[in-house]
């Protein structure tokens, strides 16, 4: 129901009539700088289908004829497609395309009371589709975060790296010394010779009866 009302009023609205007074200040009147006065308000100007133009003049003095392309150029004042001489006088644009009028009394259309329009159709114009107003519009998806892509440790044992060879010194094992030879860094001493160790069994009574003496002395 909401948007049907409101589709209503746009629909009014649209096709509302719109009141142009022609000339504006001038009126319908004989244009003091030739007919561009009117060519230049005309220009101004969009007119509809279901507008009205106002022409304001003095009743006896001035009238509004429609007349047809062919008669507008020369003001010839036979037979005109419509004619209003009580001022001022309301003419509903009622079809699209160029539309002329021109002032029929003596020779005003000659020195410039004339004016021609152009009238668009109101289809030309579509109204813009209404929206319910129960209608929630859809907020928009904030963007997705793209996940940065981490690359994996790699698993791959790296290959044994080969061992330096020993030099020249640690490769060759030092020979042990031959027998009844004696190597050349360190002296060793020969154990005595058994010869000259005095045997303690030997030396061990001698030793007594020489402290046995010497108390008896």
């Amino acid at each position: 129901m909401m948007a049907l009302m409101l589709a209503s009023v746009l629909f009014h609205g649209t096709t509302a009539q719109t009141t142009y007074v022609v000339g504006d200040a001038l009126g319908w009147n004989i244009p003091p700088n030739g007919p561009s006065a009117y060519t230049t308000w005309a220009s101004t100007q969009t007119f509809r289908v279901g507008d009205v133009l106002l022409f304001n003049f003095t009743t006896g003095f001035h009238n509004v004829a429609e007349v047809s392309q062919a008669a507008y150029g020369p003001c010839t004042t036979t037979n005109p497609i419509s004619i209003a001489a009580t001022g001022p006088a309301r003419v509903t644009l009622n079809a699209p395309g160029t539309h002329y009028y021109i002032c029929t009394v003596g020779t005003h259309c000659q020195i410039g009371q004339k004016l021609t329009i152009n009238v668009s159709d109101v289809s030309a114009t579509p109204a813009p589709t209404p929206t319910p107003a129960n209608v929630i519009p859809t907020p928009a998806s904030p963007p997705t975060a793209t996940p940065t892509l981490t690359p994996a440790p790699s698993t791959t044992t790296p290959p044994p790296t080969s061992s330096p060879a020993p030099s020249s010194d640690e490769a060759s094992p030092i020979s042990p010394p031959t027998s009844g030879q004696s190597p050349t860094d360190s002296t060793t001493i020969p154990p005595p010779s058994p010869n000259f160790a005095p045997s303690f069994t030997a030396v061990a009574p001698f030793t007594f009866l020489a402290i046995a003496l010497a108390f008896f002395y």
